[in-house]
């Protein structure tokens, strides 16, 4: 892997905090070396790490980012390292091995990895597997920070818009969530109206929606 056809090109310009990041765990110092100009020269900001170690030790990034992490580590196998990362699911994982059997290669495909790849790996094929895999980190901090928004809305309503939220989003009328709650059809209306001003929701179907991607389960 090279970037001698990329010496060329101009870099976005783009404060480096601010580029996705791509992580490279490999303990082959000369796969590091070739990877990190690889990378850098495609805009990206490349973190590259010998151990799982080192790189269990950095902070997660804020911005678009993926692993490239090697299957055999000094210190820790891949799966191994793929397993401790498997809540940051801004992160997807790019395997690359010497050599990969099959039920290493289903082992990790079936832990969500975004691609296996088999060394020696032609650039482009690198390239390509990485761009997938940061537009899917971009869509999951979006989502992230959508779900934010929402669950600060959620958290301005007090227990009894809650109530109601989650009675009217089950499909209860009005007069069956006054009956279960023990209030009037007039107090309903008014907390319903409530929720539907602070979730900013402007139609019950949008507040379902709403309430799925918090989680909430029917009452």
């Amino acid at each position: 892997m090279h970037a001698t056809n990329l010496a060329t090109r101009r870099l976005p310009d783009i404060a480096p905090y601010q580029r996705p990041v791509v992580f490279v765990v490999d303990d082959d110092v000369a796969v590091r070396e070739s990877l990190k100009p690889l990378i850098t020269l495609e805009g990206w900001r490349a973190e590259v790490f010998g151990s799982a170690q080192a790189f269990l030790g950095y902070p997660p990034a804020k911005v678009p980012n993926c692993l490239v992490l090697d299957t055999g580590l000094p210190d820790a196998s891949g799966l191994d390292v793929q397993r401790l990362v498997a809540h940051r699911l801004e992160m997807p994982v790019i395997f690359i091995a010497g050599y990969a059997d099959v039920p290493m290669t289903v082992s990790a495909m079936k832990a969500g990895a975004a691609e296996f790849l088999t060394k020696p790996i032609a650039a482009g094929t690198l390239l390509n597997a990485i761009r997938q895999a940061l537009a899917r980190s971009e869509a999951a901090l979006e989502r992230a920070a959508e779900i934010n928004v929402i669950r600060g809305r959620y958290d301005s309503l007090s227990h009894r818009e809650r109530e109601v939220l989650q009675l009217v989003v089950s499909g209860r009328l009005n007069k069956q969530v006054g009956a279960q709650l023990g209030i009037s059809d007039i107090t309903v209306k008014a907390h319903r109206g409530n929720v539907m001003r602070k979730m900013r929701a402007g139609s019950l179907i949008e507040l379902a929606n709403i309430a799925t991607k918090l989680g909430l389960a029917p009452a």
